[in-house]
C-alpha cells in the first residue's frame, strides 16, 4: 500500500519537480556507482582519513576532498588500478616517471598508469599533482570551502565528467568527510604534521588496497598517532585573518624551504610577492613567509602608517593581497607613505576618504 501512494504520489509531482527528482537521484546513484557501496566507502574513509590529514596539513590540500576523490577514482579502494597497483587516484605515467607501470583503456588504448609499492605515495603524488600551476586558484580558496575545491577542480580540468563536482560534494556530506578537515586545520595551527601510521598497513592492507582485519588495524593506527614538528625549531602559525606562515631561516633558500615544506618554489613567490626570486634566492636574515595566498580583507578596516612605510610592506603585516592595496588605493606598491596616512584593509573608501555604508562597524569613519 505505501508503496502504491508513493507511485501515485510520484505521477502527480508537476513535471520540473519530476525533473529535479531525477537529477538528484542521478547525482546520488553516480556517486554511489563511481565510490562504490556504502560499505566500501565507509571502510575507505576509516583506512585513509589519516592519510587524508597528513597530506592536508603537510600540501595545505582538504583531507575531505583527498577523501571524496580517492573514493571515486578507485571505487573505494576496489578497482583493478588501486587494487593491483596500489594506484588510487589514476594517475598516469608522463615522461618524467620511473617506476612501475601498468596499462589500461582509458582516453585512448593502452595509456600508462603509474604502479606503487605503497599507496601512500599515491595519496603524496596526487598532493604534488595538485600543486602544479594548472590547480594555483585552488589555493586561493579557503582551506576548509569543500564545495569551493569541488568546483574548482572540475573548472580547472582535473575531470571530465559534468557531475564530478557534485559527486564529490555529495560524498563529503553524506560521510561529513568535512570533520576531517578541522583535524587538518588543528594540525595547521599548531605548525605541526601528524606522522604516517604504519600500523594497521604493514599487513599488506596500504599496500594492497585489499582489508584484512579492520577493526584490529584501524585501531591500532589511531593508537600509534603521534605528532611530528614541521622543522627544527622553526615556528610558524595562522595570522589573525587566517593565512597561513612559517618562519624562513637566514641562509636558507627557497628551494630548501620548498623542499621541507612539500611545496612549489612558485608558490613561495607568489603567496609572498617575490617576483624577481628563484629557487637559489636566500634570505639574509630570518622571515616570515605565508604558505597560502592571502585575503583580499584584513581583520581591521585600516591600516595606520609610520613614517616611510610601504603598501608591500603593509601587505606583509597585514596578510592581505598587495595588488588589491595597489588599486584600493591607487599607490605603487614601494612608494614611501607619510606618518599617519590611513591605508583601508577591508573596502574602497568614498571620495571623502569615509568608508560605504556596507562596511558594518567601521572604526574610524
Amino acid at each position: 500500500m505505501a508503496r502504491r501512494l508513493a507511485l501515485i504520489c510520484f505521477m502527480v509531482l508537476p513535471p520540473f519537480v519530476l525533473r529535479a527528482a531525477h537529477v538528484l537521484l542521478f547525482f546520488c546513484l553516480a556517486a554511489n556507482c563511481w565510490a562504490g557501496g556504502e560499505e566500501d566507502q565507509r571502510h575507505y574513509i576509516n583506512k585513509w582519513k589519516d592519510e587524508a590529514i597528513h597530506q592536508m596539513a603537510l600540501h595545505r590540500i582538504p583531507a575531505s576532498i583527498t577523501l571524496a576523490q580517492g573514493l571515486l577514482e578507485s571505487g573505494s579502494g576496489k578497482s583493478e588500478l588501486s587494487s593491483k597497483s596500489n594506484n588510487h587516484f589514476g594517475i598516469k605515467c608522463h615522461t618524467d616517471w620511473e617506476g612501475g607501470r601498468t596499462y589500461y583503456d582509458d582516453d585512448a588504448k593502452g595509456e600508462c598508469f603509474r604502479v606503487y609499492e605503497d599507496a601512500r605515495d599515491s595519496f603524496e603524488d596526487h598532493s604534488l599533482f595538485l600543486l602544479r600551476k594548472r590547480y594555483a586558484s585552488l589555493f586561493e580558496l579557503k582551506i576548509d570551502d569543500y564545495k569551493g575545491w569541488a568546483r574548482g577542480l572540475k573548472r580547472c580540468g582535473y575531470a571530465t565528467s559534468p557531475t564530478y563536482a557534485k559527486a564529490l560534494i555529495e560524498l563529503i556530506d553524506r560521510h561529513g568527510l568535512d570533520q576531517y578537515d578541522q583535524e587538518g586545520m588543528a594540525y595547521l595551527k599548531r605548525g605541526e604534521v601528524p606522522q604516517r601510521n604504519d600500523a594497521g598497513l604493514a599487513d599488506g592492507t596500504g599496500s594492497t588496497g585489499s582489508p584484512t582485519d579492520s577493526a584490529q588495524g584501524d585501531g591500532a593506527a589511531e593508537q600509534g598517532s603521534k605528532t611530528v614538528h614541521m622543522g627544527k625549531g622553526r615556528s610558524s602559525g595562522f595570522t589573525a585573518n587566517d593565512v597561513a606562515w612559517v618562519q624562513a631561516s637566514a641562509g636558507e633558500t627557497l628551494d630548501d624551504l620548498a623542499d621541507q615544506l612539500g611545496m612549489a618554489v612558485w608558490q613561495l613567490k607568489k603567496y609572498n610577492d617575490l617576483e624577481n626570486a628563484n629557487g637559489q634566492t636566500r634570505f639574509d636574515e630570518a622571515r616570515k613567509l605565508f604558505t597560502q595566498p592571502k585575503r583580499r580583507r584584513g581583520v581591521q578596516q585600516w591600516h595606520v602608517a609610520k613614517n616611510g612605510e610601504t603598501l608591500k610592506d603593509i601587505s606583509d603585516a597585514e596578510a592581505v593581497k598587495l595588488k588589491v592595496l595597489v588599486k584600493r588605493t591607487g599607490i605603487a606598491a614601494k612608494a614611501p607613505l607619510k606618518e599617519g596616512q590611513r591605508i583601508p584593509l577591508r573596502f574602497v573608501p568614498k571620495e571623502d576618504g569615509s568608508l560605504p555604508w556596507f562596511a558594518w562597524g567601521a572604526d574610524g569613519r
